[in-house]
C-alpha cells in the first residue's frame, strides 16, 4: 500500500483570504495576542484585569480556543555576529571572553534554559450559522458541504471576522494587543508545528505566490 501522506490526516482543507477552511467547511480564524506581567501589576491593577476579562469571557456567545505555543528562543542570528566578532577581534583576551560569552549563550539556550512563548485565540465559525444553509437532522447534508460558493465564503468570513473584532476589542480590554494572522503567517504557524527544529532555528520554506491568496 502506498504511504499516506500526513496531510491525509489533517483536518484543514485550505487557507485562503486569512481564513481556514475545513473539510467540513467550517472556518477558523487567528488571533495573535500579546502578553503582560501580571505578577508586575498592583493588587487593583490585578483585579481590574481579571475584571474586564471575566467580562469578556461573560459576553461570548461562541466558544474560543487559547493556543501556547513554547519553543526554545532563536538568537541564531545574535550568536552569528558574536562568531563575527570574535573573528574580527585583534585582542586576545577580548576574542577569548567573546568566544567564552558565545558558547555560554549558546549552552544558555541549548539546554532549553530561555523559552519563547506565543500566545493565539482561535476564533470559529460554521455554515450552519448563516441562513441558507441546508441541514437535515442538525447535520451538514453533504451537497451542501460540497458546493460552497465564493458568496457564502464571503459571507462566512464577514461574519467571522466581525467576531475577530469583537474579541480584539475584548482583549485590549484588558491590556493586550491583537493583530490576525494572514494567509502566509497562518501557514506559517501550521508549518512549524510540525517542524519544531527547523522553527526553532529561524528555517520557515518558502511559500509559493499561488498559494498566498
Amino acid at each position: 500500500m502506498p504511504e499516506a501522506s500526513s496531510q491525509q490526516f489533517l483536518e484543514i482543507k485550505e487557507i485562503k483570504q486569512g481564513v481556514i477552511v475545513l473539510k467540513n467547511k467550517a472556518m477558523r480564524a487567528i488571533l495573535m495576542v500579546s502578553s503582560l506581567n501580571f505578577a508586575l501589576k498592583s493588587e487593583e491593577e490585578q483585579n481590574a484585569i481579571i475584571y474586564q476579562f471575566q467580562n469578556f469571557l461573560n459576553s461570548l456567545d461562541f466558544s474560543l480556543e487559547i493556543i501556547i505555543q513554547s519553543r526554545r528562543l532563536n538568537i541564531t542570528g545574535y550568536l552569528d555576529k558574536l562568531k563575527d566578532l570574535e573573528t574580527r577581534q585583534i585582542n586576545e583576551l577580548l576574542k577569548t571572553q567573546t568566544a567564552e560569552y558565545r558558547n555560554f549563550i549558546k549552552d544558555l539556550i541549548t539546554g532549553g534554559s530561555i523559552m519563547s512563548k506565543t500566545f493565539f485565540v482561535v476564533v470559529p465559525f460554521s455554515l450552519i450559522e448563516i441562513p441558507g444553509v441546508e441541514t437535515a437532522k442538525g447535520l451538514f447534508r453533504p451537497k451542501a458541504l460540497a458546493t460552497l460558493s465564493k458568496e457564502q465564503f464571503q459571507r462566512c468570513k464577514s461574519q467571522l471576522w466581525q467576531r475577530m473584532e469583537f474579541v480584539a476589542m475584548g482583549l485590549r480590554r484588558c491590556g493586550l494587543q491583537c493583530i490576525p494572522l494572514n494567509t502566509s503567517e497562518l501557514i506559517e504557524v501550521f508549518w512549524s508545528l510540525h517542524h519544531p527544529e527547523e522553527a526553532e532555528v529561524g528555517y520557515y520554506p518558502e511559500i509559493p505566490p499561488e498559494l498566498i491568496k
